[in-house]
């Protein structure tokens, strides 16, 4: 019967390091040999009227993948093609408008080799991403990126592992400089990525989660503190709007009262006008709910009123909406 041996923490540790000084080395020596060909790969792909089909089969199949899914949500319409299933009609997904994106690290995986005698026949463009550059595919593709690493982090040096770092980062590389390229803003990336808390914290604008019309609390100037404190305690936001002619000037907080009894003791008899906050910061209704949540986290703010282009009051925020939406 096998003995597992026993490993102290120490040694768990000391492997871990291992394995990321060679992976980052990897990835050192990786942008070290970037070149023109990198530069002609992102551009193959920019000027492409089709997608980018991503295939591998083994480890490579599982980095080919995530790089397609990455390219897919930045911008650049692309889907991962099994090398197997290839072979057994998924071919037919791959069209000679194409760009086939083909990753094998040895560069002798026969079922990317049959995949690509088919695609060249359909004059489909192809990039080969390995770490030989004299393999069958490196000599087949149009394009071949190199991939190819020291050693593996593996201490068989057998299991793949900074190899397929290297590849996953050359991807990632690879859908970043489309991606600046295209132009590709926050607005797009919303657009692709609706589900999810990603999805609200990008499409969720202040328009959607304010509080406007009769949820409002307000006041005029003169207002009495105590009729001011009856207004706060019914819209149940820790605050009123303080309005001059519908025109915010200002808001009253449990904070300002805090501040105002401990000044003057007796409050009653004054306006809110002589405690409230001045100039309070304020947001647009079409700006993303998750700026207004960074602003009013950075200020350390419960509060915040929403006006239009003329300054007039369309709502206000409270850091529980934004909670209750999962903007935050």
């Amino acid at each position: 019967m096998h003995t597992q041996p026993q490993i102290t923490p120490d040694a768990l540790r000391q492997s871990a390091a291992r394995t990321f000084d060679i992976e980052i080395q990897a990835l050192q020596a990786l942008r070290g040999r970037l070149d023109g060909r990198f530069e002609q790969a992102v551009r193959l792909i920019l000027d492409c009227p089709g997608r980018v089909v991503v295939t591998g089969i083994g480890k490579s199949g599982h980095v080919a993948r995530k790089i397609a899914a990455t390219l897919a949500s930045t911008g650049t319409p692309a889907f991962f093609m099994h090398a197997a299933e290839a072979i057994h009609g998924d071919l037919g997904m791959l069209t000679g408008q194409d760009i086939l994106l083909a990753i094998s690290y040895s560069g002798s995986a026969q079922e990317l080799i049959t995949i690509i005698s088919v695609a060249k026949r359909m004059g489909t463009r192809i990039i080969a991403m390995t770490g030989h550059d004299d393999s069958e595919l490196a000599r087949s593709a149009d394009l071949t990126l190199d991939a190819a690493v020291d050693h593996e982090a593996c201490p068989l040096n057998l299991a793949p592992t900074a190899s397929t770092t290297a590849a996953l980062v050359l991807g990632d590389a690879i859908a970043v400089a489309c991606l600046e390229a295209r132009g590709f803003n926050r607005d797009d990336f919303a657009r692709s990525h609706p589900g999810g808390a990603l999805g609200r914290r990008l499409l969720t604008s202040v328009a959607d989660v304010m509080r406007s019309g009769a949820a409002l609390p307000r006041v005029a100037p003169d207002t009495l503190i105590p009729d001011a404190l009856t207004e706060m305690s019914s819209k149940g936001m820790g605050m009123t709007i303080v309005l001059d002619q519908d025109r915010p000037v200002g808001i009253f907080t449990d904070g300002d009262l805090r501040r105002m009894i401990a000044q003057h003791g007796d409050i009653r008899a004054l306006p809110v006008s002589a405690g409230m906050t001045h100039h309070p910061r304020t947001i647009a209704a079409k700006a993303p709910a998750i700026e207004a949540a960074t602003i009013m986290d950075a200020h350390k703010l419960n509060q915040m009123l929403v006006l239009d282009a003329d300054g007039l009051l369309l709502g206000a925020l409270h850091m529980h909406d934004l909670l209750a939406a999962k903007v935050i």
